[in-house]
């Protein structure tokens, strides 16, 4: 790894992360949309991430022996995904949106599970600029070192 491949790492983490924070807001938003461009009511968004680079010790020493380096890490958004549980029935006659029997299809968005996941993605993006910011630090104790 070379000397900024920590920043790299923290960087891929943090750009993953602020889009999960996107994406939950995004369905919060939507929580109660009942008619989107395609006809049928909001499904909830999901982002899917996956290691980048070797993975485990054997494989960041292989690639340290074959490059003289280390192995390039972090994460990708491999993309993002509706989920696909199935929407919520309520009863509601007057609603413009019921069907024959008075039933409203409202999206498969549930606050709580939306509001977990974006105290999670928030904790994992405060710990990136925390392990960037010791990295920063580190740095510079070396380069105060070397003078």
């Amino acid at each position: 790894m070379g000397l900024f491949g920590s920043l790299d790492i923290s960087a891929s983490a943090l750009s993953a992360e602020r889009l999960r924070m996107d994406v939950t807001a995004e369905n919060l938003a939507n929580a109660q949309s009942t008619r989107t461009a395609s006809g049928g009511p909001y499904r909830r968004k999901e982002v899917v991430t996956e290691a980048t680079g070797d993975s485990g010790f054997a494989g960041a020493l292989a690639s340290a022996r074959a490059s003289g380096g280390g192995p390039q890490g972090g994460v990708r958004v491999s993309g993002i995904v509706e989920d696909q549980t199935p929407n919520r029935l309520v009863y509601d006659p007057s609603h413009p949106d019921a069907n024959a029997q008075g039933y409203v299809s409202m999206p498969n968005v549930n606050p709580v599970t939306e509001m977990v996941d974006l105290i999670s993605a928030s904790r994992s993006y405060e710990a990136n600029v925390t392990a960037m910011q010791t990295s920063k630090q580190m740095f510079t104790k070396t380069l105060d070192l070397l003078r």
